[in-house]
């Protein structure tokens, strides 16, 4: 999967992912490969997401938008 997380001032991420977990509004979720598309609001938490390699990083967030379709993961926060 491709994740872009772009925030106003710059790109914080983008490439290849194995797994992406969100804090969505209506709760933490976890975006896998092959995940039905979808939009949904974020809110302050951590966007922790894993590499190929297994190596995991993590990224704050005061809230924002994520969309997901054929496996390209696109975050813009705040």
């Amino acid at each position: 999967m491709t994740l872009r997380i772009i925030s106003t001032d710059d790109i914080l991420f983008e490439g290849e992912t194995s797994m992406v977990t969100l804090p969505g509004a209506s709760g933490s979720f976890t975006v896998l490969p092959h995940h039905a598309s979808l939009i949904a609001s974020l809110v302050a938490g951590q966007i922790v997401y894993r590499l190929p390699s297994g190596e995991e990083h993590s990224v704050a967030t005061e809230g924002g938008l994520v969309d997901v379709n054929r496996d390209v993961i696109s975050v813009c926060i705040y």
